[in-house]
């Protein structure tokens, strides 16, 4: 008997039990499914931070504690650094050093949340962000410094309601008027409020602190090196581009982890029910099995049949869960780039590989146990089941 004929007989032997075949196979397409958008976030993440490297941030920036305090340090670095720096610039080969203070508007509601990145108002937006261009009003200018002045990305504008003239409030004693309006960037750079350094000094009682400061290089090739001489002269955390890329993907493989951990239960749930309904068209086709053996059927080819029967259902419950996960990733794509401009899910290769594979797998540690019992029926016996 060819390998066709075992598939032929392996799908037979499935749709026999159409219903029951069915919920089966959509409870490891729900599994599988949960785990694709699940773990599509992180790759989605990965792909945003890699493609916008460039624009999202300084060739080095230097901090008090690295990252150790996420993506948006507080302002606990003393702004008398940025003089320490600016002296060995013509040494190293500093172009541009921007002192930078950050905070995150937080809200309950998603969608109410930006970040306020402050600095100093005569080098601008674009001595951060190069690749900022202004759609409405102006950028800073050196006359806005201490002004209560801001310019917002595209998607802080939409998801606030803010335009050009609009009053923002930093807190109860601090409020701001809108000057600019960035063109849409399809980034993260939508979502960021730039202020005035000391404006948001001010706001924050962080005077005379800041949370980072930015370097730009002449020659960026040269991060490294500059970045390993800033922290031994300096004695703080330099950190390069690819820092930056390190703890993004350290960060994204915890959180990968987690989802996965909890993807797991439902493959279980998922790969029991697999078990399950293989065991049960096991114990109702007895005499089928007690046949084929009685015809000259080897125990290795029942084996076989059950297991294939196995890997066939799980095989449909990975795809349909790829389907399912793609249709839930457009989904999730749908309201970040609502949100925040950014596609935050994506299908890579490899998470579809990895979709499949444990979906077979799960489909062949779920088999194995039917078709051993299977294997091991006594022909006699197995006829004579009524």
């Amino acid at each position: 008997m060819t390998v066709t004929d075992l598939w032929r007989l392996a799908w037979r032997g499935l749709t026999r039990r159409r219903v029951r075949t069915l919920l089966t196979a959509l409870g490891i397409t729900v599994a599988v499914a949960s785990m694709v958008i699940f773990l599509s976030l992180g790759e989605g993440i990965r792909k945003v931070f890699t493609q916008q490297l460039g624009g999202i941030g300084p060739d080095i920036q230097v901090s008090l504690s690295g990252f150790t305090q996420g993506l948006a340090p507080a302002p606990n670095l003393p702004q008398t650094v940025v003089r320490d720096i600016q002296a060995l610039a013509p040494e190293l080969g500093i172009q541009a050093v921007t002192p930078v203070v950050m905070t995150v508007r937080g809200s309950l509601d998603v969608s109410q949340s930006a970040v306020l990145y402050g600095l100093p108002a005569a080098q601008g937006v674009t001595a951060v962000f190069p690749n900022t261009t202004i759609t409405q009003g102006r950028l800073l200018t050196a006359a806005d410094e201490g002004q209560g002045v801001a310019v917002i990305g595209a998607k802080a504008a939409q998801n606030l309601n803010l335009k050009l003239g609009s009053q923002l409030n930093l807190n109860r004693r601090n409020r701001v008027t809108v000057v600019g309006v960035l063109a849409p960037e399809s980034g993260l750079v939508d979502s960021f409020i730039f202020l005035p350094i000391q404006t948001l000094q001010r706001a924050e009682g962080a005077q005379g602190r800041v949370s980072l400061i930015a370097v730009k290089l002449n020659d960026p090739r040269q991060a490294r090196r500059v970045a390993t001489a800033l922290a031994e002269r300096l004695n703080l955390e330099a950190s390069t581009q690819s820092d930056f890329l390190s703890f993004v993907e350290r960060a994204l493989k915890i959180s990968d982890a987690v989802r996965f951990g909890i993807s797991l239960i439902a493959l279980i749930v998922g790969g029991l029910a697999v078990a399950n309904t293989v065991m049960m068209g096991v114990y109702e086709r007895i005499r089928e099995f007690g046949t084929l053996r009685a015809i000259g059927a080897r125990p290795a080819f029942v084996r076989a049949l059950v297991l294939s029967e196995s890997l066939l259902l799980a095989l449909v419950g990975g795809v349909g869960g790829l389907l399912l996960g793609l249709a839930g990733i457009w989904g999730v794509n749908a309201y970040t780039q609502q949100l925040a401009g950014i596609d935050a899910a994506a299908l890579t290769p490899r998470l579809t590989l990895l979709a499949l594979g444990i979906s077979l797998l799960l489909g062949l540690l779920s088999g194995l146990l039917p078709a051993r019992a299977a294997s091991r029926l006594n022909i006699t016996d197995a006829l004579g089941r009524v």
